[in-house]
């Protein structure tokens, strides 16, 4: 297949697509959690698999410090089934990115959002409870697309430029994460039972509506991806050998011989391991310090969103360049740290907000330098088994760590996860010690 001259242009630009349609799908569920559980638990009753999910989980929130106990419910409802999607996203990253780079991008992108379709379906019918954690199941699996869009951003940009193309992969999913909970929030009183009330005895809930926005956004989604999405990965540099290397992210981490990606691999889990943990309990630090209602919350969310995405779309390919990925992600961590040291003793919103200034600039940093350096270090014959490893370590770690945020928060001391996650974020900063992309790719 003979690209357009256009081709990675019009590539570029329907990754940056993918992953921001993509993420405002799955993050348009965010403000529904709370809900959620309490739809299906008065409709299912306190003996169905969600009443005694309700009754474990209140148990679990019950050692919170006042004021926060149903919001603890609520974020551990929304926790497992986040988990879920992530731990999925984590065994099936390897999977679809080797696929690719045997079978092409456009087949593998093109399975997984169409199942990413499929999911939505599903919820737009989840009567039962059993039918969202299916919705779920299948969204998880069919999420390897971001590491699979990121290995066609590999595909079309040379080591100059890379980190400018991961650099939009940030920011899509950066702005999809703001948009997605508005949406969300807009539509949760969106009621289809009130106007299609023949469609109830057929799954369709309350929260129908939410689904069909997102069901119509990942629809789009496919079908920009078949009109206009071109192969990036020619025959000729397709690895005959990557499928049998899937679904096993940590023993094929081992299998990669060259220290510095493995390195690199490691050094991202571990950065997101600690950001995940503080993000987790970032809304009830705030609504017990600062007495922040939802909407603050919101307000937060979408300041650490816009600044994420707008560093990473302009500063991030600028200084790039200038100073490499491998020193440009060491001084994202650095920025970090005092980040989480702002935000863990925070007791007012000036505080906070300076800290979150700090925490998303450094972010902004990390991640697409982190990314940059997993591609320009990968053979360009596996580039989407590599990612597809990268993005499984970050898979790994957003599923680990609200468990650990949430117990270091709620058992032992409020500021626990940013002061520990300060300390924590030097073993990155040692893993990436000495490393930096090839001049040569």
């Amino acid at each position: 297949m003979t690209q357009s001259p256009t081709a990675p242009r019009k590539a570029l630009l329907l990754a940056f697509s993918i992953v921001f349609l993509d993420m405002i799908g799955f993050s348009v569920l965010f403000p529904l959690f709370p809900s959620l559980l309490e739809h299906y638990v008065t409709n299912e009753g306190p003996d169905s698999l969600v009443g005694q999910l309700s009754h474990w989980l209140s148990g679990l929130a019950a050692g919170a410090d006042g004021g926060v106990e149903d919001m603890a419910l609520y974020a551990f409802f929304g926790g497992i089934l986040g988990s879920l999607y992530s731990v999925l996203q984590f065994l099936f990253a390897p999977y679809w990115g080797s696929l690719s780079d045997t079978r092409g991008r456009r087949p593998v992108l093109l399975l997984t959002l169409g199942g990413t379709v499929l999911s939505y379906v599903v919820w737009f019918f989840a009567g039962p409870f059993w039918l969202l954690i299916v919705a779920r199941l299948v969204g998880g699996i069919m999420a390897g697309n971001i590491s699979t869009a990121t290995a066609v951003v590999a595909d079309v940009t040379d080591g100059a430029n890379r980190a400018k193309g991961m650099g939009m992969i940030g920011a899509g999913i950066g702005l999809g994460f703001v948009l997605g909970p508005a949406l969300g929030g807009l539509t949760a009183g969106w009621d289809l039972t009130k106007s299609l009330p023949g469609l109830v005895p057929y799954g369709l809930n309350p929260f129908s509506g939410c689904a069909l926005i997102a069901l119509v956004i990942s629809l789009m989604n496919f079908i920009v991806a078949l009109r206009f999405l071109p192969e990036t990965l020619p025959p000729q540099l397709r690895g005959a050998n990557a499928k049998t290397r899937t679904l096993h992210p940590f023993k094929a981490l081992k299998s990669i011989d060259n220290p510095s990606l493995r390195r690199t691999n490691l050094a991202y889990f571990s950065y997101l391991l600690a950001f995940a943990a503080m993000e987790f309990t970032l809304a009830f630090m705030t609504t017990s310090r600062l007495d922040f209602k939802p909407m603050d919350n919101a307000y937060m969310f979408i300041f650490v969103g816009l600044t994420i995405a707008l560093v990473q779309g302009g500063l991030v390919r600028r200084l790039s360049p200038i100073l490499g990925e491998g020193k440009l992600g060491r001084s994202g961590i650095m920025l970090t740290v005092p980040g989480f040291l702002l935000v863990g003793l925070t007791h007012s919103v000036g505080q906070l907000y300076l800290g979150l200034a700090f925490l998303a600039v450094g972010s902004a940093f990390v991640m697409p330098s982190l990314s940059s350096l997993a591609s320009r270090l990968s053979p360009r014959e596996s580039q989407g088994f590599s990612l597809g490893i990268f993005r499984s370590m970050g898979s790994a770690a957003r599923a680990a760590g609200p468990i650990l945020g949430g117990a270091l928060f709620f058992s032992w001391a409020s500021e626990a996860p940013y002061l520990l996650g300060a300390v924590f974020l030097f073993i990155p900063l040692l893993l990436l010690r000495g490393v930096s992309a090839p001049e040569d790719v």
